[in-house]
């Protein structure tokens, strides 16, 4: 088996564990995820399979979409619900309040995320280093934030929310700073990835569903094609005459191409019609980036 699964990550489960689960059902060795989901956040988490771990590097996961609660009243240590109570306070904000907030947080922003997150320093991840008792000095990032809507107010205090947003954004920060924002402690209930990248819902599939199909002998029809999240990138398909050339790895002149890329750019290049990596132009020739066996 070779592509992606798109698999519908359940809270309280680690995206290693998805990974993990993933191995047994399909029996690939290669195996791997593509953008980390916290352990209690739920949503879309891309898997590749066999031959498509190569193309981990051309992967689109710029624009993210979330679903998210706010809870005010509580802030934590971890900006999550799963974290220790550091401040709590009762001037509950109002509907045009958190409205004049989030629009204060759209665009580039400065975010200092919780010690309790993955950013590495040193080599090892922050919230390691927090668990062990160490004092741990979390820098301030520059993330985007391309739209916050409010969707309804919920029970407790609650706010539900859906942000589109670029890599590296910090939800449940968001939440914290929102609740700063509004004079009014606050923290993430609840957190769902709707979409990362040409990952979304709509292709989701849940490891209850993947077990299923294993039994059933039907795991392959949950497979996406190695190039169906690489559409950004022009198609070129080689001529049959320079197709063995170019298996062997050999540059391939563009006379010998239909379509192109610019100079300097990435092609999905197809020989005998089927996928077979990523090649980067340069001059009259296509050079093999990332070249996937048969």
């Amino acid at each position: 088996m070779n592509g992606f699964i798109n698999v519908l990550k359940p809270p309280g489960l680690t995206s290693a564990a998805v990974v993990g689960a993933v191995k047994r059902l399909t029996g690939e060795r290669h195996v791997g995820h593509a953008g980390t989901l916290d352990p209690e956040a739920a949503g879309v988490l891309p898997i590749m399979v066999g031959r498509a771990t190569r193309l981990f590097e051309y992967l689109a996961d710029k624009e993210k979409t979330y679903i998210a609660e706010c809870a005010f009243g509580a802030a934590t240590d971890t900006q999550d619900a799963q974290g220790r109570v550091i401040q709590t306070g009762d001037s509950w904000p109002d509907w045009n309040q958190c409205l004049s907030a989030c629009a204060s947080l759209i665009g580039e922003i400065q975010q200092r995320p919780s010690a309790y997150s993955a950013i590495k320093k040193d080599g090892k991840a922050l919230y390691r280093l927090a668990r062990e008792g160490r004092s741990v000095d979390v820098p301030t990032r520059t993330v985007r934030i391309d739209r916050i809507e409010l969707l309804r107010q919920l029970p407790g205090h609650g706010l539900l929310m859906r942000v589109d947003c670029g890599r590296g954004t910090y939800i449940r920060t968001l939440c914290h700073d929102l609740g700063t924002l509004c004079g009014c402690p606050a923290h993430m209930r609840f957190l769902l990835r709707c979409k990362t990248g040409s990952f979304d819902l709509s292709t989701a599939v849940t490891l209850e569903e993947l077990e299923a199909a294993a039994s059933a002998g039907t795991l392959v029809e949950h497979l996406l094609p190695a190039d169906y999240p690489l559409e950004r990138f022009p198609a070129v398909r080689v001529s049959p005459a320079f197709c063995r050339m170019a298996t062997n790895g050999a540059a391939i002149p563009l006379e010998e191409c239909e379509g192109t890329a610019e100079e300097d750019g990435y092609a999905r290049v197809y020989l005998d019609g089927a996928f077979r990596g990523i090649a980067q132009r340069k001059g009259g020739s296509l050079v093999w980036k990332t070249l996937l066996p048969e």
